[in-house]
């Protein structure tokens, strides 16, 4: 319960999660569209994942490259000059 509102009100790891435990119970197409969605919420695992589904035929090259750009869309967004010196600062220590 708790990971489905979790996904639901956009946490791209819980929603990662979800599509685990769908692949887990065999529904590999709905554990796809939560990996989908994970990726455009910038979910580096989910690309991953979807790389394996498409190598296996259960993601198609359109929707593979779809998610591709929305999780490089979602990363984007999330840079900023303040973000950067403090990754740069954590690197030093």
């Amino acid at each position: 319960y708790h990971l489905e509102e979790a996904a639901i009100s956009g946490h791209p790891k819980a929603r990662f999660n979800l599509g685990i435990e769908e692949e887990e119970s065999g529904s590999s197409e709905r554990a796809v569209k939560h990996f989908i969605i994970a990726a455009t919420q910038g979910h580096d695992k989910s690309i991953k994942a979807l790389m394996g589904y498409f190598k296996e035929g259960f993601v198609s090259k359109d929707d593979l490259a779809a998610a591709l750009r929305a999780h490089q869309a979602a990363v984007d967004a999330t840079k900023s000059p303040q973000r950067e010196a403090a990754e740069e600062y954590a690197r030093r220590k």
